[in-house]
């Protein structure tokens, strides 16, 4: 067996497609909110894999389901069902307004299968001339051909040749623009109920109930992409039951296997008819090692406890993040919601927020960004109070090398 020690940051460069620039820093283990590694230093983790480890490193509830479903049944193809993913199918059902669960791999594929939903449904229902996607700038909805045309950041979709058609990017939280351009053409409306990658930009009241609205006159569909905000993440299960309008597609991914990769498109029985047997699938989606660890971090997400404490967490980190720039005044506006933050920075500041994440890096905390501009905080939704302030603390000494 290799040691530890033989592997090294110097074998990415040799062995990976460069798609990917990593830190120095090789982790090697992680307890709750704390990393160490290959030299056992330890890291606070603000990060959570980007909003992806929402009980944390090795939450107990996570590996005893891992473990029990590990000694029984890893995969099965989906020419038969299983029980964890009836479970877990069932109680997402129960936290949501969906009635049917589609499972997948990843946030990408369950944006996948949204999408191809909405045009299936179009297509059926009211003829190929229905076929135009709305999406928002600055989205983000995953890293597929179709996805990521869909999502409204060129640099991510050009270079590979044409794209998907009949995809229109409008600018987020502009009502005017959307009720301008919207018609019955239009087939589905796709965004995130608080933008992630864009920058951490949340909609504003007016912006959510006119997208409901012109998707219901113009007969559109509305797809919540949620795999940044959901399972818990803003202090609701999922965002849209904080922001008033109810979707009628829903993908969820990232923090639903707490760090087991799982996706899931959620809607309701209607539409799920169109998706007929052979229309699409997904060889591991569903299997059976994921659904159960899934079905425990539902668990313990679905909590009122749980939610309450993010809300409270939030709090915590916004006092924290305010007290260091009272002291250093380097963020124009703390945004976002829950425990999916954002520090944008003020003029003097702007083009840094890599230099805070490694800054932060070096002081044994890990953060990450949202753009050029935007420090953006994804931890644990279970982190305990004393790691927050630890964590902090780290930042403002990191902050203090900066300036």
């Amino acid at each position: 067996m290799t040691a530890k020690h033989e592997v090294n940051r110097a074998q990415f460069d040799e062995v990976m497609v460069p798609c990917y620039n990593p830190m120095e820093i090789i982790p090697v283990r992680g307890e709750g909110s704390r990393i160490w590694d290959q030299q056992d230093k330890e890291y606070i983790d603000f990060a959570g894999g980007i909003a992806v480890s929402c009980l944390g490193h090795c939450h107990p509830a996570m590996v005893k389901a891992l473990t029990e479903q590990g000694n029984k049944l890893w995969h099965l193809s989906n020419v038969m069902t299983n029980e964890p993913a009836l479970r877990l199918a069932k109680k997402l059902t129960e936290v949501s307004f969906a009635e049917k669960v589609f499972f997948a791999n990843s946030g990408a594929e369950a944006n996948e299968a949204a999408l191809k939903l909405a045009r299936r449904w179009a297509a059926d229902v009211h003829g190929e001339e229905k076929s135009e996607i709305i999406a928002f700038k600055q989205g983000f909805h995953g890293r597929t051909f179709f996805t990521v045309t869909v999502g409204g950041q060129a640099a991510y979709s050009d270079g590979f040749g044409p794209k998907p058609g009949d995809v229109t990017h409008l600018p987020y939280n502009d009502v005017d623009a959307l009720a301008a351009h919207i018609s019955d053409k239009t087939c589905a409306i796709m965004m995130e109920p608080l933008q992630g990658e864009g920058g951490i930009v949340s909609p504003t009241p007016e912006f959510v109930q006119a997208v409901r609205e012109l998707c219901d006159k113009h007969n559109a569909l509305l797809i919540f992409d949620e795999v940044q905000t959901g399972n818990g993440r803003t202090g609701e299960f999922y965002a849209y039951q904080g922001l008033g309008i109810t979707p009628d597609i829903l993908s969820t991914a990232k923090s639903l296997g707490g760090g087991f990769p799982i996706g899931a498109m959620l809607t309701t029985t209607e539409l799920a008819q169109h998706m007929k047997v052979g229309t699409h699938g997904s060889t591991y989606g569903g299997n059976p090692l994921a659904c159960a660890v899934a079905e425990a971090v539902v668990d313990v997400i679905a909590q009122p406890e749980t939610l309450a404490g993010v809300k409270q967490r939030e709090a915590l980190f916004r006092q924290g993040l305010e007290t260091i720039n009272a002291k250093y005044g380097l963020f124009e506006e703390i945004r976002g919601k829950g425990l999916l933050i954002g520090a944008a920075l003020n003029e003097q500041w702007q083009g840094r927020a890599r230099d805070v994440l490694v800054a932060a890096g070096k002081e044994g905390l890990m953060v990450l960004v949202a753009g050029a501009n935007v420090v953006r905080f994804t931890p644990s939704l279970v982190i305990t109070e004393d790691e927050i302030n630890q964590g902090l603390a780290r930042l403002d000494k990191a902050i203090s090398t900066l300036v």
